[in-house]
């Protein structure tokens, strides 16, 4: 096993909004242009099982997920529409699954330094309305918790992303065969990591 932080590796989902807006270039770039590898790509129709499957690989997401959203309420001054976190996480599990099963996503597998914590800061928040300007959820989303229970969907914010490193070693695990995955070199990586900058005259 690899342990350099270089080598740390996480998972986006390009979700079927970010398909449909044609903003697969867009994010990919995003993720490049602060020196992360990619090392696993494909295109793919989830099923309900898979999405299921995904969202509850940590047990305690249901209880996590649900006090977040139920916190985000009360932070707006809004009544959340459940008081107990695991109903309000299995209306939300629901809503997931038929928007990640209506078309096309893209799952990638990025590499390199604090991979999971550097992709989570790029993305933004989970609620676009509260994402900053300059990630992609902030620059490219106006969707909001409120606006998506009032219709009765999911909040459409165009990438799911790892949240730690365990969840990205499942999650990747979830997504991708060993033998999907690669292992090759960039020359980008030498003004990243290499420790004398030796390389740039050889």
């Amino acid at each position: 096993m690899k342990s350099h932080p270089k080598y740390e590796r996480t998972l986006v989902i390009i979700k079927p909004d970010g398909v449909q807006r044609t903003l697969i270039g867009e994010i990919i770039q995003r993720y490049e242009r602060c020196g992360l590898k990619l090392v696993g790509i494909k295109m793919t129709v989830p099923t309900k099982d898979m999405i299921d499957q995904h969202y509850t690989l940590d047990p305690e997401w249901m209880k996590k997920t649900g006090e977040k959203n139920i916190q985000a309420y009360k932070d707006k001054g809004l009544i959340p529409p459940f008081t107990d976190p695991i109903e309000h996480s299995k209306v939300i599990l629901e809503k997931l699954k038929r928007y990640m099963v209506s078309g096309p996503v893209i799952a990638l597998v990025w590499e390199g330094a604090h991979a999971v914590a550097v992709v989570r800061k790029l993305t933004g928040s989970t609620e676009p309305l509260l994402s900053a300007p300059g990630t992609i959820r902030g620059d490219f989303v106006l969707d909001s918790y409120k606006i998506s229970d009032d219709d009765n969907r999911a909040v459409r914010n165009l990438v799911h992303s790892s949240g730690s490193v365990k969840e990205a070693q499942d999650e990747i695990s979830h997504w991708f065969k060993d033998n999907e995955l690669f292992d090759y070199k960039l020359v980008s990586e030498r003004m990243l990591y290499d420790i004398n900058l030796d390389g740039i005259f050889e």
